[in-house]
């Protein structure tokens, strides 16, 4: 059966490049089209698309406002469409945080949409979507942290005992706000953090969950050193390793994309598993596709904890079953347990 869609933009010309680059793949058909997020919900009174593509910025009504009242009303899975602008990175943040299943960034040359490459990230973002666990559920109000751990004092020394690394992908964005948040500033471990995402969109992520937080979030940057209490993101387009060099360095780089990821997690992970001064543990979360199996085992083999989110919570169920199918997973879990068991295995 094909998956009927909904564009919804304000610009005739972007709803015609949308449908017609939607329409070439057999199995998505684009039966209705929206002028602004007023529109849609009033077509949405009669009618039922398995996925809806939705502009961030409309005249009447924005992809913002209109994307609360699907989520509540409809439950339908939405991939918004963003500008690449530092507005544009912080309303998608807000978006995926509200529920929108992922996003694509809008060229800056609108005709860079008819590209090969551009198209199939659509087309696939849009199939992913129709694919959803529509029951998963994302809790991101935080609990009391005093109800999860109790108070550590250390020394003055910035240096971390543990190191958790997490990988995620489709549905990362709002999962990670239901875990790093639960962590206490004053953890003994430095966390780093896989997230698909483009260049440009992962400062904004890094600076919502910074807000959210007691722990410090950044994007991480090159040559930096881990300090517990922190958590660094990896930059979109970059993959992120570490290195034990006087304490442990992050590294930055530009290779080849693996498995069609950079960052990719499988990338991190690995050069966890190589750490021999840190205890390691290591999280998948809810994404499509198997990055991550391959370098969290490697961690597992290494001796560190591994940790895969389980079906009923996750968005899509791909890379955590990949991991758990690589026979290298401790423990599966809901997501609002995960926090819980870092924190347990840490001795918190």
């Amino acid at each position: 059966m094909a998956i009927k869609v909904m564009v919804v933009d304000d610009s005739a010309f972007m709803r015609k490049v949308i449908s017609d680059i939607l329409k070439e793949d057999k199995d998505i058909e684009v039966p209705w089209i929206a002028r602004n997020g007023l529109d849609a919900l009033e077509k949405l009174k009669n009618v039922k698309p398995d996925v809806i593509t939705l502009d961030v910025e409309m005249p009447i009504m924005d992809g913002i406002t209109a994307l609360k009242e699907i989520i509540n009303k409809y439950n339908i899975p939405v991939v918004m469409l963003s500008s690449l602008t530092t507005e544009g990175a912080e309303s998608t943040i807000k978006a995926l945080e509200i529920g929108a299943i992922d996003f694509i960034p809008k060229p800056t040359n609108i005709f860079n949409l008819n590209k090969q490459d551009e198209k199939l990230t659509l087309i696939e973002k849009v199939k992913i979507a129709s694919q959803v666990n529509k029951k998963s559920k994302i809790i991101t109000t935080r609990n009391k942290l005093n109800n999860i751990y109790r108070p550590l004092t250390f020394s003055k020394n910035t240096e971390s005992k543990y190191i958790i690394a997490i990988g995620t992908s489709t549905g990362g964005p709002k999962a990670l706000q239901s875990v790093i948040p639960q962590i206490p500033a004053n953890i003994n471990g430095s966390i780093i953090v896989v997230q698909h995402m483009p260049e440009g969109f992962t400062k904004s992520l890094a600076a919502r969950l910074d807000a959210m937080s007691d722990i410090k979030v950044k994007e991480a940057t090159n040559g930096e050193k881990l300090q517990k209490g922190y958590c660094y993101i990896a930059p979109g387009n970059y993959h992120l390793t570490v290195q034990e060099d006087n304490g442990i360095t992050i590294l930055l780089n530009q290779n080849s994309a693996v498995s069609g990821h950079r960052p990719s997690v499988d990338v991190m992970m690995e050069s966890v598993a190589n750490i021999k001064s840190l205890k390691k543990i290591a999280v998948i979360m809810t994404g499509m596709g198997s990055d991550g199996a391959n370098g969290i085992k490697k961690i597992y083999e290494s001796g560190g904890y591994t940790i895969a989110q389980d079906e009923e919570s996750s968005v899509v169920f791909g890379m955590p079953k990949a991991a758990i199918n690589n026979g290298c997973i401790n423990k599966v879990l809901p997501l609002s347990e995960i926090s819980k068991e870092i924190l347990n295995i840490m001795g918190v």
